[in-house]
């Protein structure tokens, strides 16, 4: 089953390369490093989008390094019937000097994975504790976390990365996350 977004499996870190200006196209980070950026991710808070309308609370996102260089991803969330919906997906590197952008998909048809979304990482703590997820139409938005939320100084510094990457932070919803 493929329901839950493809972009949400990336996690970023806080390297910025803005200026401090907004651009015409979000700025990733300058470097990610994979191996630390796999593992659970929580959503604390997404743009809202068709292919995740059914996630009402408790969306994580789970990577995992693959032997080919590409990244198995797993979203998991819960619906408002209470149960648990889940999307199995395929991340690749399409900036391999930085790791900062990737393509997601979760549609494969007779092995060939269709329909890639971009997944660029425009932010991520240097400790890998949270990121920032963007897209080059700023259509797609996601805050992820290792932890089921942010203090109040983390999200300022995701407001901040947001703002410099041309997102109003009004667009996001929070996501709530249960024990």
């Amino acid at each position: 089953m493929y329901t839950i977004s493809s972009l949400l499996l990336a996690v970023p870190l806080f390297a910025q390369t803005t200026d401090g200006k907004s651009s015409d196209t979000p700025q990733t980070v300058r470097s990610v490093d994979l191996s630390r950026y796999v593992g659970k991710w929580y959503e604390i808070a997404k743009i809202p989008n068709r292919f995740q309308k059914q996630c009402i609370r408790n969306t994580t996102a789970t990577y995992r390094l693959r032997d080919d260089g590409k990244i198995d991803v797993l979203n998991i969330c819960e619906t408002e019937e209470g149960t648990l919906d889940s999307a199995k997906g395929i991340a690749r590197i399409v900036d391999n000097e930085s790791n900062a952008k990737l393509e997601v998909s979760f549609v494969n048809f007779l092995g060939l994975q269709l329909f890639w979304g971009d997944y660029w990482i425009i932010g991520l703590d240097s400790d890998y504790q949270y990121a920032v997820i963007g897209s080059p139409s700023r259509k797609y938005g996601w805050i992820l976390s290792r932890t089921r939320e942010l203090s109040g100084q983390q999200m300022e510094q995701v407001k901040s990365i947001l703002q410099k990457n041309g997102y109003n932070f009004d667009d996001f919803e929070m996501t709530e996350q249960t024990d």
